[in-house]
């Protein structure tokens, strides 16, 4: 049985401190999360490791979008891989695509050699890629420690069937560990528990929070207009805790058989 891990996905030392005090066993660090995360800076990540002591890896996205990247924004990742690792990071979550879909194994390569002793997390840029089992073996030739994937579907939970797919693979080769991510609650991960052997769980567990501004200034948009700007996406530690709760029951009725 692999370890059973919870992974908590933050962009601010408060919503850091809220997965620790759940349960949460590591982080995943970005920025912008409300986009989908982007790399944070490299301030964030030295407050987040002062405030908390949870192994960090750290999210290299140079950019909303794609994972076809220029030049100028490949150097950018690899530049951030060599900052975050002289940091302290435990990890990096990184990923970079070729136009059709497969995995650019020459960016990659440059990647891990950068990464040095530093563990490696393949992001959700393997939901879009043409060949999810080639590109996990891919990983896995690699040295790639773990898959973050959804099942190349919106959620993990409609993900399921091919994430079963790629557990039974994970299995067959020992090789980077599946990550189930993408709309993950307490429910979700006891699902998953009751029909897969996958036992790593990436999740948010945000709630919104009202701004304390009293004074509002509306209709003037810093971003998406869709997007209020006084709400505010904080992990709420209670929703941690639920979803460790279910993991370590279910690791504790393994132990019992």
């Amino acid at each position: 049985m692999s370890e059973y891990l919870l992974e908590c996905c933050v962009d601010s030392v408060e919503s850091a401190l809220e997965a620790a005090k759940g349960g949460a066993d590591r982080l995943e660090l970005c920025s912008a999360l409300i986009i989908g995360g982007i790399s944070p800076s490299l301030a964030l990540f030295e407050q987040v490791r002062k405030c908390c002591d949870l192994p960090i890896r750290v999210l290299l996205r140079p950019r909303f979008g794609d994972f076809l990247y220029t030049s100028h924004e490949f150097e950018i990742i690899k530049r951030e891989v060599e900052l975050f690792g002289k940091a302290g990071a435990e990890g990096v979550v990184i990923g970079c695509l070729r136009e059709d879909g497969s995995l650019h194994l020459e960016q990659m390569k440059e990647l891990l050699a950068a990464a040095g002793k530093m563990k490696v997390t393949l992001h959700r840029a393997f939901d879009v890629c043409a060949d999810p089992m080639g590109t996990y073996l891919q990983a896995a030739a690699l040295g790639i420690d773990t898959v973050l994937t959804s099942g190349q579907e919106k959620d993990c939970l409609a993900g399921m069937p091919l994430l079963k797919r790629l557990c039974n693979l994970q299995q067959e080769t020992q090789g980077p560990r599946i990550m189930a991510g993408a709309g993950v609650t307490p429910e979700v991960i006891r699902a998953f528990l009751s029909n897969t052997e996958i036992t790593c769980y990436h999740l948010s567990g945000k709630r919104i929070l009202d701004s304390g501004m009293r004074y509002r200034k509306e209709g003037v948009p810093m971003g998406l207009p869709a997007m209020s700007e006084y709400s505010i996406y904080r992990t709420d530690s209670k929703v941690v805790a639920e979803a460790k709760k279910a993991l370590m029951e279910n690791a504790l009725e393994w132990r019992e058989k």
